[in-house]
């Protein structure tokens, strides 16, 4: 990943935060607007996998009257005033995959039973590693992936709405596309992750719930807070 040269491994286990930067400008850079605290299930050069697991505290953005983003209409959903609240993960648990410098990371669902729901490739920048997690930056562009090896695409939508108020500009977009081209490439040839077998994978039940530190969105520069 991007600038991870010196940076130590994580062990299974250890927690870390999993970031997404907003487009907006802040004082000293982008601010983070998304931040859930996750299991570090493995960490090599090749992959980083963690778990988020049910009931976690995250940050996540809302609208400036505390109405869930997503219920906002398409027309001014990325334009609406915002703000930021922290809330508990609800539903099941999501298992995160991400390979060095690829433009997207794989999520994985189950239902509340463990049977195996489907893959979510999530289109993003290749993450940035610093001392307390990663970072990147969503692309709003999707991918499902099912067992039976069939895929769409998801909010083409919101991707094509980002567009047209000015949060993607033209090359951007084509370098997203590009990215999911390749993709459904590894997927229609059935590459790692999804022919990996990780669809078997359950977290340790002893495993603690990961906190959120009071300065989650400290600079990458700066080290996690005692």
């Amino acid at each position: 990943m991007p600038g991870t040269e010196d940076i130590a491994r994580w062990a299974p286990g250890d927690h870390i935060l999993w970031r997404y930067l907003g487009r907006a400008p802040h004082p000293g850079g982008r601010a983070v607007h998304i931040c859930r605290p996750v299991t570090v299930v493995r960490d090599t050069k090749e992959l980083l996998a963690v778990w988020m697991a049910p009931g976690t505290r995250c940050v996540k953005p809302v609208l400036a009257d505390g109405t869930p983003v997503h219920l906002e209409p398409l027309a001014t959903r990325y334009t609406a005033p915002r703000t930021l609240t922290t809330g508990r993960w609800s539903g099941t648990g999501v298992l995160k995959l991400a390979r060095p410098g690829d433009p997207w990371s794989v999520w994985l669902f189950w239902d509340a039973e463990w049977q195996f729901k489907s893959w979510y490739v999530n289109l993003e920048e290749p993450h940035t590693r610093w001392p307390g997690g990663v970072d990147s930056e969503d692309h709003y562009l999707d991918i499902s992936v099912y067992p039976d090896r069939s895929w769409l695409w998801r909010d083409e939508d919101e991707f094509e709405q980002a567009q047209r108020v000015g949060l993607m500009d033209a090359a951007t977009a084509e370098r997203v596309r590009a990215a999911g081209r390749a993709a459904v490439a590894a997927i229609t040839a059935w590459e790692a992750p999804f022919s990996s077998g990780w669809q078997d994978w359950r977290p340790d039940p002893h495993w603690p719930l990961p906190e959120l530190p009071a300065d989650w969105d400290r600079s990458p520069g700066r080290t996690l807070a005692s």
